[in-house]
């Protein structure tokens, strides 16, 4: 596995837990109390993926953000983050937040999710986000362009199309289609190229217009969000 992590706090403790569980990733941790300080050091040793403790942001953190998430996939760690403040980090250009104390096990699952292109927010945010992207009229004019090519898919790239949409991760797709998780790649590969989108949250987009959806959605997949946006799997909201 490539190093590619950067914890960064201003707390040893901290910085120690976090740690717990990811040595295999990391490929840095900082105690540090600037964001600037901060910056300096992603820009020189450019990680693919930072962890950054929510209390290094400070009253001013958030308008110095987005050179920090320009650079690196943030996740942002903090003890008790509001779904207000969540928005607003997401629209700085976070990928992900989880709270101080997540368990080592799930802190990993975070970041190989962010690491992998995915947004971890939670479920109540997705609808927001989906609505806040809806509101461009050139966007809704692409979607509405999209939406007249899903007759173009194939059943089973519609069916596992829809669910990116419902959010499940390539992983649990492959397990109800009962085929491999380099099949679900290749048919997303397909969709996005038929669709003309080049990740998961225009696919979603696109699908969240599209009424056959409503009836296709199977009571078992994962909602949107979740602890992890579930898996509206972002999957870069850029790659397959």
């Amino acid at each position: 596995m490539t190093n590619d992590l950067i914890i960064a706090s201003s707390c040893h403790d901290r910085l120690a837990s976090w740690k717990h569980g990811l040595d295999d990733l990391v490929k840095t941790t900082l105690v540090i109390d600037s964001l600037g300080m901060l910056r300096d050091e992603v820009v020189l040793t450019k990680p693919k993926v930072l962890l950054l403790d929510f209390d290094l942001l400070g009253s001013n953190g958030l308008a110095n953000l987005r050179s920090l998430c320009a650079e690196a996939r943030t996740i942002v760690i903090g003890g008790d983050i509001s779904e207000d403040m969540e928005w607003e980090l997401l629209k700085a250009g976070v990928r992900g937040c989880c709270r101080s104390g997540s368990d080592p096990k799930f802190l990993r699952q975070v970041v190989e999710a962010v690491r992998q292109g995915e947004l971890w927010i939670r479920r109540t945010l997705t609808c927001r986000l989906i609505d806040e992207l809806g509101k461009t009229s050139a966007k809704n004019k692409a979607y509405r362009t999209s939406l007249g090519l899903l007759s173009k898919l194939t059943q089973r790239e519609y069916d596992i199309a829809v669910r990116v949409g419902n959010g499940e991760s390539n992983k649990q797709i492959a397990k109800a289609c009962a085929i491999t998780e380099r099949t679900v790649k290749a048919h997303l590969t397909e969709v996005f190229l038929k669709l003309g989108v080049t990740d998961r949250l225009n696919l979603a987009l696109v699908l969240s217009a599209d009424e056959r959806n409503n009836e296709i959605r199977s009571a078992d997949s994962t909602p949107l969000g979740g602890s992890r946006f579930s898996d509206f799997k972002y999957s870069n909201f850029n790659s397959a």
